[in-house]
């Protein structure tokens, strides 16, 4: 990252999960290309399926925004079939590899020792881990929240040195509002981050939850992000169908480009 805001650097990154094409994927890069105005800026990320990944990147290349994988296996190569490694992921010119996502863990099964497994294979690999997690509705009306965050937090980084957990992103992503219009109010995102912060500081040490950008993962929308954006604990954003139309999602990233 390139740590142009004064004290964390902002990252929006789009999640387009299971839609497209290739070529519809290589189109909608190209238009939010397109509405890129110059000038220092949050950093921008696209994460398209994987069978995207070569025209996105083709189509992205010189423009300074990032392409990341959904998802990663965390050995290099074997028998697994279905997988992707993320040597392969280095090769087509991806930056980022989203792991945790909550729909992975709670439709797929990914477990924390998983996430955990598939962060260090993203170090190792050389691409930036963005390390999701996130409570949901029952565990938030059952006032679990912070021991929800605190378990995925600790089971992800543990271990870690400072100088790989530095190398992370992590994403807030309340399970309750993704994909469901409802958002976190700014004070419970607020709440949710400085949780996830204070776990890195005891997990990793030294300031480690200081230098790390969190970035927040709900329902955000051109018409909420500046006020998420406000708050000094979130970092940027992890955009889901938002991120599926050009317009939206350069509003999103606009949002976030004024330094704090």
């Amino acid at each position: 990252m390139s740590g142009l805001w004064p004290r964390r650097p902002r990252l929006v990154a789009g999640n387009w999960k299971m839609h497209g094409t290739p070529q519809e994927n290589a189109a909608l890069a190209g238009q939010i290309a397109a509405l890129v105005q110059p000038g220092p800026r949050a950093e921008l990320a696209i994460c398209p399926p994987f069978t995207g990944l070569h025209g996105v990147v083709e189509r992205l290349r010189g423009t300074g925004i990032h392409v990341g994988a959904q998802n990663m296996h965390p050995e290099p190569k074997g028998a697994f079939t279905g997988e992707v490694a993320g040597t392969m992921l280095v090769a087509l010119g991806c930056r980022f590899a989203i792991v945790g996502h909550s729909e992975r863990r709670h439709l797929m099964g990914e477990t924390d020792a998983q996430v955990a497994a598939k962060l260090r294979a993203a170090l190792r690999d050389g691409l930036t881990p963005i390390v999701c997690v996130g409570e949901t509705l029952d565990a938030r009306e059952g006032g679990r929240t912070a021991e929800v965050l605190v378990t995925q937090t600790r089971a992800a980084f543990e271990g870690l040195d400072v100088s790989d957990a530095r190398r992370c992103v992590v994403a807030y992503e309340p399970v309750w509002a993704i994909g469901t219009g409802k958002v976190a109010t700014p004070a419970q995102a607020r709440e949710a981050h400085a949780i996830i912060r204070e776990t890195l500081n005891r997990v990793v040490g030294s300031g480690a939850g200081a230098d790390l950008a969190i970035l927040y993962g709900g329902s955000v929308k051109a018409d909420n992000a500046a006020e998420l954006f406000a708050e000094e604990e979130i970092d940027g954003a992890l955009v889901g169908g938002a991120s599926l139309e050009a317009a939206s999602f350069w509003r999103i990233a606009a949002a976030a480009q004024v330094p704090r």
